[in-house]
């Protein structure tokens, strides 16, 4: 008969992500006895955060922030599948069904942002696994962070794929006028097959885009980026034009791209996933990836097709005008950022 360790005896008491990695390596997931299974077959298990705010080195900001980690998303490519091994689980199922709730991680955010230490700099919110993912409706932990950072007159980028944060636009209009706020909206394409292939667990594009317009609309600084570009089943200029015309007719602020990332665990995962579902585009995408990255070229055709379309359809033009650079998103997946214990 099988062990397990004592971590969930006391119902007050919950466990933070070291407890849960060590957990699961003595027992599996199995044993995380204290994690609620939702209607959408994902399990979540609460845990107790020491900080909410994480210093990062190689990257235009220096603060993360992250109430969740894995993602019911479940895309494909997403470079934090390759995270979820500190928790001693796989980058493959557990990643989108194991999710780790910061059940305190407003009031810890607080804290942080009450220190006299803290000078305000840029927090970058949401690079680890998207805050708007649906649990986001039942915990709002996002939106108690804005109102956090809002109190705290700390600025804050955000990265999401979830259409729900216009339900957060009264606090998100608030925090533009106390510190400032960019919302980045995470849409690779508007093709509907490539979607359903790649985005399993996400709103449709379009969704993703009336989100856009909502937001800036509302006066707040909002675009989206082309992340990643996947090569074989986004990559082909007519795809490309479709969507960057999508994002223009939705009123964005900005638009970048970067074409896919794949390394350790995600690179596995991606590749098991051609396997199963095209293999005949496999020896080809392996052959393209044989290391981190696709090779340079390749890397510099696609973007410079984007920004060829962006001037065609005046997004060139709004970002000229004034709003902000996306160079420091376009790469995010190439460096590890965001995860604090």
């Amino acid at each position: 008969m099988t062990s397990f360790p004592l971590l969930f005896d006391l119902p007050s008491q919950k466990p933070t992500t070291r407890d849960v990695a060590k957990t699961v390596k003595d027992c599996g997931a199995a044993a995380l006895t204290g994690a609620a299974l939702r209607a959408d077959d994902a399990r979540y298990q609460e845990v107790t955060c020491r900080s909410a705010l994480n210093r990062v080195e190689g990257m235009p900001f220096k603060w993360t922030l992250n109430p969740y980690r894995g993602c019911t998303h479940g895309c494909h490519y997403c470079f934090a599948r390759r995270y979820h091994v500190q928790f001693e689980m796989n980058a493959d199922d557990e990643f989108a069904s194991v999710i780790l709730v910061k059940h305190n991680l407003v009031a810890v955010l607080a804290r942080e942002l009450d220190k006299p230490s803290w000078t305000r700099e840029l927090v970058a919110f949401g690079t680890a696994t998207d805050p708007y993912q649906p649990i986001e409706g039942h915990y709002k932990l996002s939106r108690g962070a804005i109102q956090a950072l809002t109190k705290g007159r700390t600025p804050f980028s955000l990265i999401t794929k979830g259409p729900m944060i216009v339900r957060d636009i009264d606090v998100l209009v608030e925090h533009a006028r106390t510190a400032g706020c960019t919302v980045y909206m995470s849409v690779p394409t508007v093709d509907v097959d490539a979607w359903r292939q790649l985005e399993p667990g996400t709103a449709h594009p379009i969704q993703r885009l009336r989100a856009v317009r909502e937001l800036t609309d509302a006066g707040i600084s909002a675009g989206v980026l082309m992340a990643p570009i996947v090569p074989g089943f986004s990559s082909s200029r007519s795809k490309l034009e479709r969507t960057v015309k999508a994002i223009a007719d939705h009123g964005a602020r900005f638009v970048g791209c970067n074409v896919m990332y794949l390394q350790d665990g995600t690179r596995d995962h991606f590749m098991r996933f051609l396997g199963r579902d095209f293999p005949a585009l496999r020896p080809r995408m392996e052959k393209l990836y044989r290391k981190k990255s696709v090779p340079e070229a390749y890397r510099k055709e696609v973007k410079a097709m984007v920004h060829v379309l962006q001037r065609r359809y005046g997004l060139a033009r709004r970002e000229e005008a004034g709003t902000p650079a996306v160079e420091a998103y376009e790469h995010l997946d190439e460096t590890q950022v965001g995860f604090a214990w």
